[in-house]
């Protein structure tokens, strides 16, 4: 093909699969790179590089050795970094590396937002427990313990008391790669809390569509395993939120690519952002986002890296009720089963479970022990939210220890 250009990924797993097919479909040159050779994703490259996603100069150095036209972190925040940094070295598209940062790290983003502004939790970032727990006693519990820099929700804890902040910190510790934590006040929302995916061209956010995260009772309540569409919120929140991501863009000179969502909102209505991640949604976000909308952000990702024409993106509303929803399992052990409830059979558009009987998987802590994945359609709002929040009645893993 005359247009085809040379893009790397910055990795090659199971959620990041659908863009590089679309580059291969386009006739793009094809190049990934990881520190896990396994990923299904490189299988799909015309080339893979045993390279760290995260170690910015040696991505650098491959990138430049390459003669790359386009660099894409899709689905993926450690990545988004490297992505930006990267890209702004070597003239290609991307947003500045600087406000990349700042919505990556939890720590820049909760002082960034509180310095203008923004309606936020109190939050403090800390190296060491000490300092941390003398910060503590000043604040009502519960509260929220986490990595300043993981993907995934992983290390995130919520504590009652001081006897558990030790414990908390030292788990999130152990997810991050800056070794620091953030503490803050626990957000009491109002509603559910809210997932999805926008695009921004030309410094404006030109599309966003919006979700119900959904989380399992009886596993981790702060590991989603599922969003559906479209959003419950009222439409005060539903400006507010356009409003503020807007200003928050504004202020980052945020200018062209995918974003990832993560809000809540109080009682009163009132938006708070959890993150505003600069990339696509894991959990097959986009992928939902087509069937419910017929917009491809898979493809403007892909072709905003390359420095095409994404003009034609519009705003569009969802019709039906779709979901994505993440097989996992409740307890560490060996699958016995996977079982599906006869009511949930016809709602299921795709699937793709990467687990058999007799695997050993553990309990579900994180994106990191995903088992499966699926698309679901409904036939109205109130099957949706039922089946979504109550999915252990309609499909299982089941293990034995």
């Amino acid at each position: 093909m005359g247009n085809a250009k040379r893009v790397m990924f910055l990795g090659g797993t199971l959620f990041q699969i659908p863009p590089i097919k679309y580059a291969k479909e386009q006739g793009h040159y094809v190049i990934t790179c990881d520190y896990l050779p396994e990923n299904p994703g490189h299988k799909l490259a015309d080339e893979y590089h045993n390279v760290s996603t995260t170690n910015m100069e040696a991505v650098l150095e491959l990138a430049r050795s390459l003669k790359i036209d386009g660099i894409v972190a899709y689905a993926s925040d450690p990545a988004a970094p490297t992505q930006a940094y990267v890209a702004n070295k070597l003239g290609l598209v991307s947003n500045p590396y600087e406000s990349v940062l700042i919505l990556t790290r939890k720590d820049l983003f909760r002082k960034f937002l509180y310095e203008h502004g923004f309606n936020t939790p109190k939050s403090q970032s800390f190296y060491q427990l000490d300092k941390a727990i003398d910060w503590v006693d000043s604040l009502e519990f519960p509260l929220i313990v986490k990595p300043v820099d993981s993907s995934g929700s992983k290390g995130v804890t919520k504590i009652e008391s001081k006897n558990e902040l030790e414990k908390a910190f030292i788990y999130a510790l152990s997810f991050s790669r800056e070794k620091k934590v953030a503490i803050e006040s626990f957000f009491i929302r109002g509603g559910y809390q809210v997932a999805g995916d926008g695009f921004v061209v030309n410094g404006r956010l030109v599309f966003r569509c919006w979700a119900n995260e959904h989380f399992d009772k009886l596993s981790n309540p702060f590991v989603p395993v599922g969003e559906s569409f479209p959003s419950t919120m009222k439409e005060k929140t539903l400006s507010q939120a356009h409003s503020e991501t807007q200003r928050l863009l504004d202020l980052l000179k945020i200018n062209q690519g995918a974003l990832n969502f993560d809000f809540h909102y109080d009682v009163d209505g009132n938006f708070s952002f959890l993150e505003l991640g600069p990339r696509n949604g894991g959990n097959l976000i986009p992928e939902v986002i087509n069937y419910a909308t017929n917009v491809d952000l898979v493809k403007y990702t892909v072709d905003s890296a390359l420095g095409l024409d994404c003009s034609s993106l519009k705003q569009k509303d969802t019709v039906g009720y779709y979901s994505s929803y993440i097989l996992h399992a409740l307890a560490d052990g060996i699958v016995e089963n996977i079982w599906f409830n006869d009511d949930i059979k016809n709602n299921i558009v795709e699937q793709n479970i990467s687990v058999k009987v007799g695997d050993n998987v553990k309990k579900f802590e994180g994106s990191h022990h995903t088992l499966g994945t699926f698309i679901l359609k409904f036939s109205s709002e109130v099957e949706m939210l039922y089946k979504m929040d109550n999915m252990e009645l309609f499909i299982r893993v089941e293990v034995k220890n």
